[in-house]
């Protein structure tokens, strides 16, 4: 089953909900930037961002950025694809919040995780509006040491 916020953003009350609760629970922690992954998680990385007083860093698909990247592969259920970083986006040490919309298999987290690190950043958490716990994302961004969170989770069908 697809499951999609898309709605949920349309909603003021919805989308206040959601970054209420995403600031909530990283209110009293040291954040210095908040990575989103593309797409939805621009929409929630961006106004959490905001809501913190911290930076806003977009991990969008191969091609999209428009100053020097670096990348990452990863793998898909149909095959592979990129994300990219900007270089500059991120300084050593800094704690990076990753945000997006879903966690499924976890592979997309794990190349945006791969791209801040490489920066010299320090992942200090990872932050979902939907966990699939069926299908072990969550999991295994927690089994390599990851703090993560998530608002709700959705089990099987």
């Amino acid at each position: 089953m697809f499951r999609d916020i898309t709605t949920l953003l349309q909603d003021p009350k919805g989308l206040s909900l959601v970054v209420d609760g995403l600031a909530e629970q990283y209110a009293n922690q040291t954040i210095d930037k908040i990575a989103g992954i593309e797409a939805r998680g621009f929409v929630i990385g961006a106004a959490l961002a905001y809501k913190l007083g911290v930076g806003f860093v977009p991990v969008r698909k191969a091609g999209k950025l428009p100053a020097e990247t670096i990348s990452q592969e990863y793998v898909l259920e149909y095959g592979t694809d990129q994300l990219e970083i900007h270089t500059d986006a991120i300084d050593d040490g800094e704690q990076v919040l990753l945000v997006d919309d879903l966690i499924a298999t976890g592979g997309t987290a794990e190349a945006a995780i791969a791209l801040i690190q490489q920066l010299g950043g320090q992942v200090m958490s990872c932050g979902f509006v939907i966990d699939l716990p069926d299908l072990g994302g969550m999991q295994r961004l927690q089994q390599s040491g990851l703090e993560t969170f998530s608002l709700c989770a959705f089990e099987g069908e």
